[in-house]
């Protein structure tokens, strides 16, 4: 039975709701990483970093692939980072909505 495509969705959504993971795509925007790379800028423990990562394949969002002793993480598709773009675009106007709504009621509150 095929998943309805809102649940996948949110799915997928719900798999992005992870600091580390979102760290990590951020990072592999610019290119394929080794595991090594990513742990260090991450500054997560390895396990964790490993976990996060197998979730991150197990949704299609990343690729592994070795390179002699190196495991390499790549961005499945230049999707993701659209995605990501779209995120930080959105999070912008969000914000800055915010930060216009809390001018008007510091301004309101003068006035009375």
């Amino acid at each position: 039975m095929s998943v309805p495509l809102y649940q996948a969705k949110a799915e997928l959504f719900r798999t992005l709701g992870h600091p580390v993971r979102i760290r990590v795509l951020e990072l592999l925007q610019d290119g394929p990483k080794p595991v090594r790379d990513l742990l260090l800028e991450i500054e997560v423990e390895a396990s964790n970093l490993s976990q996060q990562l197998a979730v991150l394949r197990r949704a299609g969002l990343v690729e592994s692939s070795r390179e002699g002793a190196s495991v390499m993480y790549a961005l499945s598709t230049p999707d993701v980072a659209d995605l990501l773009a779209a995120g930080r675009r959105i999070l912008g106007s969000v914000l800055a909505d915010r930060d216009g709504l809390l001018v008007q009621l510091q301004a309101d509150g003068r006035e009375r």
